[in-house]
């Protein structure tokens, strides 16, 4: 925005950044602008429109400029604020862990849905990232033991520093996939959002998320399925007989995961889909 001495009120720095946003054709230009301006005003967006004609101090504007040229640059908003919502929970984030999608909220509800009738037992998050998916349920189940697993130590820094500010219980184990779960055995639920993009589609991605994310959390390389492959493998010599496999999937895979889920005597399998459509959440419980 131009740096000239006149009078910025919040309507026309939200309307200027919009603008620009849009012109470089980044998603939800204004939402992006006005959560921008609201993390540097410590408030939020809603009360922005009651200030539309509250003028900005030079510290504002030279901050707000700041996480504007960032954003342009392909920054993405989340990592810019180093916070994100999931099942309202305000999680931090940076570049060390994904950011959560609203999407992966079908994973906890299906989770919720498998547990519901079930004494508190053990619940487990495998590659937790952020915590996401761990501390969900860990609200919503708090009787329940929820282990959270991670290969990436610094992703699990990430985890344990949510836990403690939201103050849920949750056990963080470092290690691949799920080889730290052995002990704990056997388990009620496991849910895991697994990278599920191969190395040909990540060329296709918006640009904040193939430059600025763990590639480690966007793809298991080539296979696609690779990862999944191997959670579907090893989960039924750690799950109680009809104990639930619950797994976030990328659209066209569901064919495969189902199959995957059969072969290694897995019942009551369902894909579910998500708001777009598109396959997103497979879900199934060990046999006998």
């Amino acid at each position: 925005m131009p740096a000239e001495a006149e009078t910025w009120t919040i309507l026309r720095v939200v309307n200027w950044t919009a603008q620009r946003f849009t012109e470089r054709r980044l998603p939800s230009p204004r939402l992006d602008a006005e959560v921008l301006l609201a993390h540097v005003l410590r408030t939020d967006r809603l009360s922005l429109y009651t200030r539309f004609d509250q003028p900005l101090v030079r510290a504002e504007l030279d901050a707000y400029r700041d996480l504007v040229r960032r954003r342009l640059k392909g920054e993405p908003v989340a990592y810019l604020t180093g916070r994100k919502e999931f099942w309202s929970l305000g999680l931090a984030v940076d570049p060390r862990v994904l950011i959560p999608r609203p999407e992966t909220e079908l994973v906890v509800e299906a989770a919720l849905e498998m547990t519901r009738d079930a004494p508190p037992g053990i619940l487990a998050d495998v590659g937790t990232g952020s915590g996401a998916i761990a501390l969900a349920l860990k609200k919503e189940r708090p009787a329940w033991r929820v282990l959270a697993t991670d290969i990436s130590a610094p992703a699990l820094d990430v985890a344990r520093a949510n836990a403690a500010r939201l103050g849920l219980a949750i056990e963080l184990l470092e290690g691949d996939l799920l080889a730290p779960l052995a002990p704990f055995a056997p388990l009620d639920l496991i849910a895991c959002n697994p990278p599920y993009l191969g190395d040909a589609e990540l060329p296709s991605l918006m640009p904040d998320v193939r430059d600025h994310e763990p590639r480690v959390a966007l793809t298991p390389g080539a296979d696609a399925l690779g990862l999944i492959r191997r959670v579907v493998a090893d989960a039924p010599a750690l799950l109680r007989p009809d104990a639930a496999l619950v797994l976030e999937i990328a659209a066209g895979l569901g064919d495969g995961v189902r199959a995957l889920l059969a072969e290694h005597g897995f019942v009551g399998i369902t894909v579910r889909r998500d708001y777009a459509g598109h396959d997103r959440v497979a879900l199934a419980r060990r046999g006998a």
